[in-house]
């Protein structure tokens, strides 16, 4: 993958400060150390950085079509490149690169804007249309590929990553307390909200269309969605009695997602952990390519988080060079800064630093590709609260008569005892739920109530994450609950932590493009239409019909391990003897200098875990100090500094400082 920042004039008259386009790609430069690009017009300056893994030799960025009148600037990968450039030199079409990405040219050249239906693979880019004056800013279906944007006065900055909006001088790094609210809540950002205010994600499967005015009046930015996952109405979906058929069916799919997913100019490893899924894609891949792949594990110092013994039982049956990586707690905090200067938000999960560890290695053994397992879990209920959810609605009667609803209600006043039922009706009434994970994210937000400030608590307001979450309700109600719960993963577990936290921020960061078979769309198409009995037998066992199909290539005990979710030490284990940064971040002066926290009740806390005592504080109290230290070291990383002795970011603190700069008059 690559990386894209640039600026866009709605007047489209004048042609964006070159030195400033170029400050905003030279942020990027982890994302695309091979090559660079830039392309200018009037209303058009955009940079490019080039990770080169297909048309290494002549795949430079801007692409154009043959009469140069469209061009393309994209981060990503189009897997089915072979058989679409065939089809398009079928019609005429004449290519002049071995670039993947050359197919979104001519294919709006078919298509239009009903490009994307056939799109296939991870992609963010921004297509330039001279002779009609527009331009498209674009997003794969599920969100592998970030793309941010603000719109300042008459013009709109975007870049895959939010330190390039920062970088052009004009976009100010100020905090957006609803995203913050969004990470307390969720665990994850996963709406068009950032930690930024005035920033916004374009939603996966969306895309913004800009069309300059002939009377020079500036454009509107307009937001169109062009894919959303979809699901049978409830008891329409795929049963059939002999579930041999649809086990061919998958193996057939996955087998061609694997495939597609080795194609590349450079070698391709993979990331393998203890379960399953990631098992699963490097047997898959050893059967396809002929040879196994050298995996990438990371090893917990902790006998009850630990899965290289898990991983390393994998590993022998599949073969190929087998690395390991430990990641202890002492490793994490040497790490954390490093780790939200990549995610350019709070991260609650200190796993995400392992996993960045885990590409540094990658990275350092020449690989600039791995295959990973992510997406099993939200296609064929993997987590265990869709386990617990589904036992529970075996109360229910249809959908008129539901007990389980009244049950998650009762379990989550238990777990906020300051919340009304009322206020549980108003969330499941925003998500048509309750869903599986309404519980959990309960318990996750209970940490808010618990050291947000009574000045965040005002500001906030009756704000609740949940308003942000745009659903179509009345599809929602026509699936099988299952489902329901299954699309509200995707759409914010997925994007907002796993491809982005545990993803593209900590493989990018290293220069390293991660690929995900589980998210082709085949795959996801299959999984959504097929009955829930096969993704959940009898509320008890996970991914039924994954783990029958993963028996034709894994031992049994590899493909039938129980779920065991990645996750490494949590935050008091760095905080019960923190280093000297966390000690200043989490000290009165900082919390108060802040403004988010409760002081007093942190600084008990913490105290608490220096006197060896964190087990009184309860796995989700835990979990929220680790946001507070989080959040507090990105308000010192990317709004000022002050808050501790680390250094922050020059490129994002020295350019925010300066003048603003304007878009310059066109140059010749």
């Amino acid at each position: 993958m690559c990386g894209l920042a640039g600026v866009i004039d709605l007047t489209g008259r004048r042609e964006p400060d070159r030195a400033m386009v170029a400050r905003m790609g030279a942020v990027l430069f982890h994302r695309g150390p091979d090559d660079s690009g830039t392309l200018f017009a009037p209303g058009i300056g955009v940079s490019h950085r080039r990770l080169s893994i297909v048309g290494v030799q002549n795949g430079q960025q801007p692409i154009f079509n043959e009469d140069r009148t469209i061009a393309v600037l994209c981060n990503g990968e189009l897997f089915d490149y072979t058989e679409r450039k065939a089809e398009l030199q079928a019609r005429g079409h004449v290519f002049r690169t071995d670039s993947d990405c050359e197919l979104i040219v001519h294919l709006y050249e078919e298509h239009g804007e009903d490009l994307f239906e056939h799109l296939k693979g991870q992609f963010a880019f921004v297509l330039i249309d001279f002779t009609k004056r527009l331009v498209l800013l674009a997003r794969d279906r599920v969100g592998i590929c970030p793309l941010f944007w603000s719109q300042q006065g008459n013009a709109v900055y975007f870049g895959s990553e939010i330190k390039a909006l920062i970088a052009s001088g004009v976009v100010a790094p100020v905090a957006d307390v609803k995203g913050l609210d969004h990470l307390f809540t969720f665990f994850a950002l996963s709406s068009r909200r950032t930690m930024f205010e005035g920033v916004q994600s374009i939603l996966p499967g969306h895309y913004l269309r800009i069309a300059f005015r002939s009377d020079g009046k500036a454009a509107e930015v307009a937001e169109r969605r062009y894919w959303d996952l979809d699901f049978p109405d409830w008891g329409d979906e795929d049963d059939p009695a002999d579930e041999s058929f649809l086990i061919d069916e998958f193996e057939a799919k996955f087998q061609r997602a694997v495939e597609v997913r080795l194609r590349a100019d450079v070698p391709v490893a993979g990331y393998l952990s203890g379960g399953v899924d990631s098992a699963y894609v490097l047997a898959m891949a050893a059967k396809v390519s002929g040879r196994p792949l050298p995996s990438f594990t990371v090893k917990v110092p902790d006998p009850t988080l630990d899965e290289e013994e898990n991983a390393a039982e994998a590993a022998r049956h599949i073969g190929g060079a087998a690395t390991v990586v430990e990641a202890g707690p002492a490793f994490i905090a040497d790490r954390y800064a490093e780790l939200i200067r990549a995610a350019e938000s709070p991260v609650l999960d200190t796993s995400c630093a392992a996993l960045l560890a885990l590409s540094q290695e990658v990275h350092g053994q020449g690989f600039k590709a791995v295959l990973t397992g992510e997406g099993a879990d939200e296609g064929f209920a993997g987590y265990v609260w869709f386990k617990i959810r589904e036992i529970g609605r075996k109360l229910d009667f249809g959908d008129s008569f539901r007990p389980s609803t009244g049950i998650s209600r009762v379990a989550r006043k238990w777990a906020a005892p300051n919340l009304g039922f009322g206020d549980f009706a108003r969330i499941d009434s925003l998500i048509a739920g309750p869903h599986a994970q309404s519980v959990m994210y309960n318990l996750v937000a209970t940490s808010r109530d618990l050291y947000y400030s009574q000045d965040l608590k005002e500001r906030l307001g009756s704000f609740v994450a949940y308003q942000d979450l745009e659903l179509d309700l009345d599809r929602l109600r026509r699936w099988h609950p299952l489902n329901r719960s299954l699309y509200l993963g995707y759409k914010l577990h997925l994007p907002g932590l796993l491809l982005s936290q545990k993803g593209d921020r900590v493989a990018m960061a290293n220069s390293v493009e991660t690929r995900y078979p589980f998210l082709d769309e085949e795959v996801i198409s299959f999984a959504a239409r097929i009955h829930p009995r096969f993704k959940l037998r009898r509320g008890l066992k996970d991914k039924y019909l994954l783990r029958q199909a993963a028996m034709r290539l894994l031992p049994e005990a590899v493909a039938q391990r129980r779920k065991a979710m990645f996750r490494a030490p949590l935050a008091e284990t760095f905080l019960s003897s923190p280093p000297s940064f966390v000690r200043d971040l989490v000290s009165r002066e900082s919390l108060a200098r802040a403004g988010y926290f409760d002081v007093e009740r942190v600084r008990r806390d913490c105290e608490l875990l220096a006197r060896g005592e964190g087990g009184k504080l309860g796995t989700f109290a835990s979990l929220g100090l680790g946001g507070v230290v989080a959040t507090q070291l990105w308000h010192h990383l990317y709004l000022g500094g002050g808050l501790c002795d680390l250094p922050c970011s020059a490129d994002h603190r020295d350019l925010a400082g300066q003048s603003k700069f304007e878009l310059s008059s066109a140059r010749s």
